[in-house]
């Protein structure tokens, strides 16, 4: 077994599997669909560094990529994590953002969450299943 995070690394600098990857056949649909391609769904999966704007980083490479080349960094900036969150303010500087990352954010919310609900209903329903495990 190999964790996730070492998995990336591997496939990332592993010239075999860069020639695996590059002979693989493209996805292409068997049909058209006829759904339009909803354009309003915000982006909660990557996220750009807010030191130096590096684009499509999840949760775990945004904090590696942070942890490698911002360590030291002094500025304050709003956690990119944070505001993409419907709760989120994006204009709240976050006073140590490496920190913030390593305590705030060690899971994905959408394995939690239901954006489609409001912090009331969520609590509701968090209780309710509490409630119902016991």
């Amino acid at each position: 077994q190999v964790t996730l995070a070492k998995m990336r690394s591997h496939v990332s600098s592993c010239a075999k599997v860069q020639e695996q990857m590059a002979n693989c056949p493209k996805f292409v649909p068997v049909v058209p669909t006829s759904q339009p391609i909803p354009s309003n769904i915000p982006n909660r999966s990557t996220f750009v560094c807010p030191y130096c704007g590096a684009r499509n980083l999840d949760q775990q490479e945004l904090l590696k990529h942070c942890m490698e080349n911002h360590r030291n960094d002094p500025n304050k900036v709003v956690c990119p994590v944070c505001s993409a969150m419907p709760w989120g303010d994006p204009s709240y500087k976050s006073a140590n953002f490496l920190q913030h990352l390593l305590h705030r954010h060690k899971f994905s919310y959408d394995t939690f969450v239901d954006y489609n609900i409001d912090e009331e209903a969520a609590l509701q329903a968090a209780l309710a299943l509490s409630l119902s495990e016991n």
